[in-house]
């Protein structure tokens, strides 16, 4: 009886050490992951942003064809990574959500992201439905506009959301990443 107890105590205590995470399932009113659309990840995968790694996200919506602000985003986005440590590396994901669904394939995504030199686990790439596409960027207070077959017309802004989704800070226009870089620090309190 005596190792019994012994046994279960020993459990509770080895449950207990182990890393906390946010339970999703109380979530904010204002939380992106209470929006129930349906998004397609890089590797083909289908998911709901409540699916998003229990993460600081720093969040982006861009498309792969874009010639002029995407690729000014892209490498903000590839510098603040370049500034962070190993561990809190570890506890964010860059997220590139695209305003182009028709033509961003899971394959273009991926033949992006490698082309771009922005893989492994923290890069998530994503493209949904116009409507759900919308959707996001109006949260986002993002606005973007078809000008042509090809182009679209985009605010410049990268957004930072805590681990149970809140916005907690946006840049916008001429991107600090440095100010981008301390908002996520301040998030993950590291």
């Amino acid at each position: 009886m005596k190792h019994i107890l012994s046994s279960i105590l020993f459990l509770f205590l080895l449950n207990s050490c182990k890393e906390v995470k946010k339970d999703r399932s109380a979530l904010p009113p204002n939380s992106i992951f209470n929006l129930s659309s349906v998004w397609t990840n890089q590797d083909g995968k289908d998911l709901q942003l409540k699916n998003l790694p229990n993460k600081t996200l720093v969040v982006v919506m861009i498309y792969t064809t874009c010639k002029s602000a995407c690729p000014i985003l892209v490498g903000k986005m590839k510098a603040i990574e370049g500034k962070f440590t190993r561990k809190i590396k570890e506890d964010i994901a860059l997220v590139l959500v695209s305003i182009d669904p028709k033509t961003d394939t899971p394959e273009k995504l991926k033949a992006f992201a490698k082309s771009n030199g922005m893989v492994g686990e923290q890069w998530i790439f994503l493209r949904s439905t116009e409507e759900a596409t919308q959707e996001f960027a109006n949260v986002l207070a993002m606005k973007y506009k078809k000008i042509s077959p090809i182009d679209f017309s985009h605010s410049n802004i990268i957004s930072v959301f805590s681990a149970d989704g809140k916005l907690m800070s946006q840049e916008e226009g001429n991107i600090d990443v440095n100010k981008v870089v301390e908002n996520v620090e301040k998030v993950t309190k590291h």
